[in-house]
């Protein structure tokens, strides 16, 4: 298994998010790979981690969901793969302590390179749907929870994130409401819609 730490647009490794990439193994068959393994993964970010719940999520090109955390009580982790197609996957810095506080890292996570991206508590995610389809699977630690989850607008000039809007076979992304109306990055931080 290939673990990566990512750096922001500013050059600086940002603790915490991880690039994971389990081996194939195939030959004109077809292929085997193994998505999770407990110990490995729990070796590779450093501590035990137990997920309580599965997601999957099926978006059409120029979908962008996010960027979305939770608070606490319930904060969520993520551990984000795309099983059908590709996506620009995304994890910006909210925590204030840290250093790399509004930096963020990107990865293109598809389903020939297997990638996944380790998200941890105390960042905001998002990801661009790039191929026609994709199909996204995440293993969350913490519960979905309404009252405790936020968002921080796609395009916040603060964060400036490098969306690859070129490669689209559109001029626009297509957002939930929720998601064009949510917050600025200043305004999320100004009223303790962070972590601390």
């Amino acid at each position: 298994m290939q673990v990566d730490q990512l750096r922001s647009v500013q050059g600086q490794v940002i603790d915490g998010p991880l690039l994971i990439t389990p081996p194939a193994f195939g030959d004109d068959r077809g292929w085997f790979y193994e998505s999770w393994n407990q110990r490995k993964f729990d070796d590779a970010v450093g501590e035990a981690v137990v997920f309580s719940q599965d997601n999957h999520s099926r978006s059409v090109q120029g979908v962008l969901r996010g960027l979305h955390y939770q608070l606490a009580p319930e904060p969520q982790a993520k551990l984000v793969r795309a099983s059908l197609g590709s996506i620009f996957d995304v994890a910006v810095d909210i925590r204030q302590s840290s250093p790399t506080f509004g930096q963020w890292v990107g990865a293109e996570l598809t389903a020939e390179n297997k990638s996944q991206l380790w998200v941890p508590e105390g960042f905001a995610h998002g990801f661009l749907t790039l191929s026609d389809v994709a199909e996204v699977q995440y293993k969350a630690r913490g519960f979905w929870n309404k009252n405790c989850e936020r968002a921080i607008v796609w395009n916040d000039p603060e964060i400036a994130i490098a969306w690859p809007l070129a490669r689209l076979e559109r001029t626009d992304v297509s957002l939930s409401s929720k998601d064009a109306g949510a917050s600025g990055f200043k305004a999320a931080a100004a009223t303790g819609n962070v972590y601390a």
